[in-house]
């Protein structure tokens, strides 16, 4: 089901429902979703006159014009694919540090953005360099297409104890699909998660329960898992 609504306008109609939102936080796959990060590709690379471990490069970044940056990595190169911070922008670190890149001048000379390696972006820990994109990596291409970024929103629901019906994703999504047909007149189709490759592996491990009123517990139901490892849950 998919809702084209404001989070904020989906709130209210889940706390109409009895669902009472308390509170909506925005999620990011990486924090700021790199706005302003944009690929360029490196035409030029020279020393620089006054530092030894700094190089002057133009670069491309797909807007007519190339801009001249200072870049202090040992593997920036001529003919690199290369993610570029562009003036303006804020990155955040992946030390939690966040910075604005700025016009500026570097041992003398001028420089209009920065080449970002891994950590730099909040993409990963590395700082021996500077990333090197593919070579099909279509310059001006906004970062958050390459790296494939995404936003949501997380809904938090304070839940009455009548409503255990609602301790799920499915179960939130059904009374929303409920409330938007009813409420909002908004014709949509709600696609349940299969279960058809759900099969019983192994039926020696039961469990006799005794139930005291058929009529009070028409019906019980259980499952048991086997080959469970306790451990760090991946990402």
């Amino acid at each position: 089901m998919h809702v084209d609504l404001e989070a904020e306008k989906v709130g209210e109609i889940l706390t109409d429902l009895g669902l009472e939102v308390e509170g909506i936080e925005t999620f990011e796959s990486v924090k700021g979703s790199l706005n302003g990060v944009v690929v360029g590709e490196v035409l030029t690379c020279a020393q620089h006159p006054n530092a030894d471990r700094l190089k002057i490069t133009e670069v491309d970044l797909g807007q007519g014009e190339a801009v001249q940056i200072v870049c202090g990595a040992p593997n920036v190169a001529a003919g690199q694919k290369v993610p570029v911070a562009t003036i303006g922008t804020v990155l955040h670190a992946e030390n939690g540090d966040s910075f604005k890149i700025k016009k500026g001048k570097i041992r003398g000379e001028e420089s209009f953005g920065m080449i970002c390696a891994e950590d730099e972006l909040g993409l990963g820990k590395s700082h021996d360099g500077i990333m090197v994109l593919p070579q099909d990596t279509v310059v001006g291409t906004p970062a958050v297409e390459v790296f494939k970024l995404y936003t949501d929103e997380v809904f938090e629901i304070g839940l009455t104890p009548n409503r255990a019906d609602a301790m799920s994703h499915l179960g939130v999504a059904r009374d929303l699909y409920a409330g938007l047909l009813q409420m909002e007149e908004i014709q949509l189709k709600m696609h349940t998660p299969s279960v058809s490759d759900f099969h019983v592996d192994e039926r020696t491990f039961g469990i006799k329960v005794d139930v005291a009123d058929a009529k009070q517990v028409p019906r019980y139901a259980g499952i048991t898992i086997t080959d469970l490892k306790i451990e760090a849950s991946p990402d």
